[in-house]
């Protein structure tokens, strides 16, 4: 059995089947991990939540920043934006069901046997691994509960900025899903910076990756995310960055998590560069 780590799929069906091929993925003994946001921007998301789907337990997805809107617009908590490619799930015949499954992946996944942990962002300097498990429990039961609908109204935004034991209410909520599937910079006093997209090396002064800020809690972990395609394929400070890109013409990147061998297949691209 192998376990492969995946980087961000964003609608590009054919390619995450390309990649299996090169993979030579037994559907019977390996597994797969998905970085998250499987939708949006490429032209297939209907088709990729469906083969996910079927996949069963040999799939681990967690939840992009993509995902969460396209369960946002579908609960009518939020609008359709210019660059949203999801309307063919929106339309299936069978979004209920695909949908409900979505909106019940996790936040966070760690192996403690294979010595990996998997989230679609990133983790803030304040968590160890014993509060980045309560948080996404915490988070996971809301997006799953009845009041999912009157989160997701006021899940957009980027405040709070810092990581309190006191946060409470949505501020609380709205920081723990930010730093889990939007996260990619922090300021020098561990404040999260979200607008900023680009690759570490054009990066505003005093802005530096989550990963690399000075005595991170979570630097014992191995985590491998996903989200930044401007950093693409990256090892390093004990995370594994799997963007690459495929759907603005890049590559599509898997990891193999037995021996550490890398993958990846050239993609055509459905969307400018760097477009989040």
């Amino acid at each position: 059995m192998a376990v492969y780590a995946i980087g961000d799929v964003q609608g590009c069906c054919d390619e995450l089947l390309q990649l299996l091929e090169v993979l030579r993925f037994d559907t019977l003994r390996d597994r797969l991990w998905f970085t998250g946001d499987l939708v949006n921007r490429g032209t297939q998301s209907l088709e990729v939540l469906r083969f996910v789907k079927s996949l069963g337990e040999r799939a681990t997805v967690v939840l992009g920043n993509h995902d969460l809107h396209l369960l946002a617009v579908a609960a009518g908590a939020s609008h359709l934006r210019p660059k949203d490619s999801f309307m063919d799930v929106l339309e299936a015949y069978d979004r209920d069901s695909l949908l409900s499954w979505l909106q019940r992946r996790p936040l966070f996944h760690h192996d403690a046997r294979l010595g990996y942990t998997l989230v679609h962002a990133g983790l803030p300097p304040q968590w160890d691994i014993t509060i980045t498990q309560a948080c996404a429990v915490e988070a996971e039961q809301l997006l799953r509960c009845g009041d999912a609908k009157a989160f997701f109204r006021q899940m957009y935004g980027d405040q709070p900025m810092q990581w309190r034991d006191d946060l409470n209410g949505v501020e609380r909520m709205r920081f723990i899903i930010n730093c889990f599937t939007r996260l990619r910079y922090c300021d020098d006093q561990g404040r999260l910076v979200l607008r900023d997209k680009g690759a570490p090396h054009r990066a505003a002064p005093g802005i530096i990756p989550w990963f690399q800020v000075p005595e991170r809690k979570s630097a014992a972990m191995k985590i491998i995310f996903g989200h930044w395609s401007t950093l693409g394929r990256y090892q390093g400070e004990g995370v594994y960055s799997l963007d690459t890109g495929c759907v603005w013409g890049g590559a599509l990147t898997a990891l193999r998590l037995d021996d550490g061998e890398w993958f990846s297949i050239a993609c055509e691209g459905a969307c400018a560069p760097g477009e989040d």
